[in-house]
C-alpha cells in the first residue's frame, strides 16, 4: 500500500515539477541570469532588450532589417508592467569598453570577410539584435567624475582609463605622461614633440596669418584631424577658436579617442577605408594629418579624394611627414607621385617648410574644367550626391563645387563668430528662408534656457564638458550654448533631411547617424545627451527603444544628464525603465500647450546615478 501511495504522489509531484521549471524558464526569458556569478551576466544579457521589445510589438524584425511595427508600445496603456525589468543585467568587466559597432571580438566570432588592407576591419560592423549584449556597461574599478575642463584638457583620472601602453610607446613623443594616480598631456604628438600650441603657430607663420593665429581672423574655423592621437592638436585649437573633428580608428592605438573624450576634446571613432566618413561635402576649412600613417597614393588617390570631398573651396591640407622632405629613394618616389596627384586635382602648394607642406584647394571649377580630356581622377558624375554619406562607398573621383560656389568664388560663408547666426546659402537647398532659420534660432534659444532652469541646482558652470544633440536639425540648440564651456556633438539622422551640412556651415560639428545602431563611441564619454522627438522617431521605424536606453546608458558618463523632448506616451515608457537603469527624474513638464494630450511634447530630464560594482557582482550606488 505504501508503495503504491508513493507511486501516486509521484505523479501528481511530475506535473508540478513542470509548472515549476515552465515557470523558472519564463522568468530567465525575461529577467536573465540575475542570481548567477557576475561572469555570466554578459550571456543572459546577450539579445535581452531586442527581446523584450519584440515580446510587446516595439524592436527591428526578426532578420535585422528596419520594419514598422504592428503595434506600439507607445499605445499601450498598461498591461505590459510586467514585462518592465526591475533591473537590467550587467555585463562582464571584459565589455567595459565595448563599442557594439567596431567590436573585433564580433568580427571574429561571425567570421566577416574583410580586406584588412582597406582597413574594412575598422570601419562599422553592427550585431544583429540577437548578437547583442543588451546589459548595463559597468564603470572601471574606483571610476571618478571626470575632471573639468579646462583642467581636463591636460590630466585625467588615471583609474577611469587603466591603460598607460601609449605612455610607454610614445614616451619619447610627449603623448602622455603617467604621474601618480593622474595621466598628463604635455601638448605634444608624433611630429610635435615640444607642444601643439608652438606647432599651431608654425603652420599659422607659414600661411602669413595675422598674429600666427591659425584662425585667419574667423576665416577658419572647422579643422579635420585624420589619425589624430589623444587629440592634443584639436585640443590646443579650441582656444583660437577653432574647433576639430579630430578622427582616428580603433587600432593598436585603441585608447585615443577615449582618451580625447575624456579630455573633453571632440573626437570621434572612425577610419579612411572604403566607405565615406559620416560628414557632407565642403565641411572644413583646413585639414590636418601628421605622420598619419596614411597611403595617400592606394587605390587612384581615394583617399585623399574623399579628404578634397569634405574641404571647401579654399581649404588647406597640412601634410607633416617623411615624405614632404626626406631624400631616401622610396620617400623621394611617394612625394614625386603625390605631388602629381594633387597637381591634378588642382591642388597647389601654398606653403612648404622643413618637414611640411601645405597644399590648398581651388576657389572655384575654372581648374577642373581646363584639364585634359581623360585626366584622372574624372570629376564624380552629376547624379553622385556628395552628401549622402551614410554607407556609401568612397568613388575615385573630384567633387566639383555648386552653381553657388562657383558664383561667389569659394563657400560664401561669414567668419566666426558672426557665422554661427548667420543664415548660410545652403539653406536654400531645403527651401528654407532666412525668417524661418531666425525663429528656430529664437525658439531653441528659449528652449535652452528653459532646459537650465530645470536643471537648476544639478549644475555649475564647468559640471558640462561633452554634449550631444541626438537630432539637431540645423543645430540651433548647441547655438544657443555658445556661451556655455561646452562642445557639442550635433547628430542628424541618416534618413532625415540632411541638414548636417548647415551645421557644419554655422561653424558647428556633427556626424550622421543611425539611432536603430550604436555610435562610434566608448563608454562614458558624454555629460549631456539632449533627444528630441528621437525615441517616435525610432518607433516608426520598428526599432527597439529599449536598446536605445541601452545605447544612451552606455556613452552617458555616471552622474551625466539626459533631456528628452517627446509625446507623452515615450516619457511613460521612459519613466518605467528608470529605476532598471539606475536614472532619477530631475524635472518633467509639458513643453507646450496642447489640446492633444498623447500628441503634445512634453520635458523630463533625467541625471544617471553614479554605480560601482562590488567583489560580489552587485552594484553600489557611490
Amino acid at each position: 500500500m505504501m508503495r503504491g501511495r508513493d507511486g501516486g504522489q509521484k505523479k501528481h509531484l511530475v506535473p508540478s515539477l513542470c509548472v515549476v521549471v515552465l515557470f523558472i524558464g519564463f522568468l530567465v526569458l525575461y529577467y536573465g541570469s540575475f542570481f548567477g556569478p557576475r561572469g555570466q551576466h554578459a550571456n543572459s544579457a546577450l539579445e535581452y532588450g531586442s527581446r523584450i521589445s519584440r515580446s510587446i510589438g516595439w524592436s527591428s524584425i526578426d532578420n535585422g532589417e528596419v520594419g514598422e511595427s504592428k503595434e506600439s508600445i507607445l499605445g499601450q496603456e498598461g498591461g505590459e508592467d510586467g514585462l518592465i525589468p526591475k533591473s537590467f543585467p550587467v555585463c562582464d568587466d571584459r565589455h567595459s569598453e565595448l563599442i557594439p559597432c567596431l567590436d573585433r571580438n564580433l568580427i571574429y566570432q561571425t567570421r566577416l570577410k574583410l580586406d584588412l588592407s582597406l582597413m574594412e576591419h575598422y570601419e562599422r560592423h553592427c550585431p544583429q539584435p540577437e548578437r547583442r549584449y543588451n546589459c548595463l556597461i559597468p564603470p572601471p574599478p574606483g571610476y571618478k567624475v571626470p575632471m573639468k575642463w579646462p583642467k581636463s584638457r591636460d590630466e585625467v583620472w588615471q583609474v577611469n582609463i587603466p591603460h598607460t601602453h601609449l605612455a610607454h610607446e610614445k614616451s619619447d613623443q610627449n603623448w602622455m605622461v603617467v604621474k601618480g594616480d593622474k595621466i598628463v598631456f604635455p601638448g605634444g604628438g608624433t611630429h610635435f614633440h615640444y607642444g601643439a600650441d608652438k606647432y599651431i603657430a608654425h603652420l599659422a607663420n607659414m600661411l602669413n596669418f595675422t598674429d600666427n593665429n591659425l584662425n585667419n581672423e574667423g576665416r577658419i574655423r572647422t579643422v579635420f584631424d585624420v589619425g589624430c592621437g589623444v587629440a592634443s592638436f584639436g585640443g590646443y585649437l579650441l582656444s583660437s577658436d577653432i574647433i576639430a573633428m579630430s578622427l582616428a580608428p580603433n587600432d593598436v592605438h585603441q585608447n585615443q579617442i577615449q582618451f580625447a573624450l575624456e579630455r573633453g576634446i571632440p573626437a570621434y571613432l572612425g577610419v579612411l577605408g572604403t566607405k565615406r566618413l559620416p560628414y557632407p561635402s565642403r565641411s572644413f576649412e583646413f585639414a590636418h594629418c601628421s605622420r598619419c600613417r596614411i597611403d595617400w597614393l592606394q587605390r587612384d588617390g581615394i583617399l585623399l579624394l574623399e579628404l578634397d570631398r569634405l574641404l571647401r573651396p579654399g581649404g588647406y591640407f597640412a601634410y607633416s611627414s617623411p615624405e614632404a622632405y626626406a631624400q631616401d629613394e622610396e620617400d623621394l618616389r611617394i612625394w614625386k607621385e603625390m605631388s602629381a596627384l594633387v597637381e591634378r586635382m588642382c591642388w597647389k602648394i601654398a606653403a612648404k617648410k622643413n618637414q611640411t607642406v601645405i597644399w590648398v584647394k581651388p576657389l572655384t571649377n575654372d581648374c577642373y574644367l581646363k584639364r585634359e580630356p581623360g585626366t584622372r581622377p574624372p570629376l564624380c558624375r552629376s547624379d553622385d550626391d556628395p552628401d549622402a554619406v551614410w554607407g556609401v562607398p568612397m568613388e575615385a573621383c573630384i567633387t566639383p563645387y555648386s552653381e553657388q560656389n562657383q558664383r561667389d568664388e569659394g563657400s560664401g560663408l561669414a567668419p566666426w563668430p558672426s557665422r554661427l547666426t548667420t543664415p548660410p546659402p545652403r539653406l536654400a537647398d531645403f527651401g528654407i528662408s532666412t525668417d524661418m532659420f531666425e525663429k528656430d534660432m529664437e525658439i531653441w534659444r528659449l528652449r535652452v534656457d528653459n532646459y537650465w532652469s530645470l536643471l537648476g541646482t544639478k549644475i555649475r558652470p564647468n559640471t558640462l564638458r561633452n554634449v550631444m544633440d541626438m537630432k539637431a536639425n540645423m543645430g540651433s540648440f548647441a547655438a544657443a550654448l555658445k556661451d556655455e564651456p561646452v562642445w557639442v556633438m550635433n547628430v542628424v539622422p541618416e534618413d532625415g533631411p540632411n541638414t548636417l551640412k548647415i551645421i557644419y556651415d554655422r561653424g558647428l560639428i556633427g556626424s550622421a547617424h543611425d539611432w536603430c545602431e550604436a555610435f562610434s563611441t566608448y563608454p562614458r564619454t558624454y555629460d549631456l545627451l539632449h533627444a528630441w522627438t528621437v525615441f517616435s522617431d525610432i518607433e516608426k521605424k520598428g526599432c527597439s527603444a529599449q536598446d536605445l536606453l541601452i545605447e544612451m546608458d552606455r556613452i552617458l558618463r555616471p552622474t551625466g544628464f539626459i533631456i528628452v523632448r517627446d509625446r507623452k506616451p515615450v516619457m511613460d515608457f521612459i519613466k518605467r525603465h528608470l529605476a532598471a537603469l539606475h536614472w532619477e527624474s530631475v524635472a518633467a513638464e509639458d513643453a507646450e500647450p496642447s489640446s492633444d494630450s498623447e500628441g503634445r511634447e512634453m520635458v523630463l530630464v533625467i541625471q544617471k546615478k553614479m554605480w560601482l560594482v562590488d567583489e560580489t557582482g552587485g552594484k553600489d550606488s557611490a
